[in-house]
């Protein structure tokens, strides 16, 4: 694997790169990396799902995992259809949602594969497992 790895920090990002963080379905960014998402990067308050500014936001706050996958695969798919943007995707749910990196690296399973996706590394080394 051509191992892409997010950044543990990231405070700046170029022309096409986007910050991809977990949200709440209401939108409202207030802590972890959904702050910093509608702080520098354009995530907009009450928009919980999707694409906005240089960000795509993940809801993560709703229920367990069974409720996250549909999400990501939404994501997985917009990056399929965007090969032109690189997608830095934070450790989504693994903070204030509070799961595990080991409940969620397996739903980004697909990214592996993708060349414009970087994952944490805390997913990647369960994914390479």
């Amino acid at each position: 694997m051509d191992t892409r790895i997010t950044p543990s920090s990231i405070s700046t990002l170029k022309d096409k790169e986007v910050f991809v963080f977990g949200s709440n379905l209401q939108g409202m960014h207030g802590g972890g990396a959904a702050r910093i998402a509608n702080q520098k990067f354009g995530a907009r308050m009450g928009i919980g799902v999707g694409a906005t500014g240089q960000t795509y936001a993940i809801p993560t706050m709703q229920g367990g995992i069974d409720t996250i996958k549909p999400y990501v695969d939404d994501f997985i798919d917009y990056a399929a259809h965007h090969p032109d943007l690189k997608f830095f995707v934070t450790p989504i749910g693994c903070g204030i949602a509070g799961f595990k990196p080991e409940q969620i690296a397996p739903l980004f399973a697909k990214c592996i594969d993708m060349k414009n996706v970087w994952l944490p590394e805390s997913f990647i080394k369960i994914l390479d497992k």
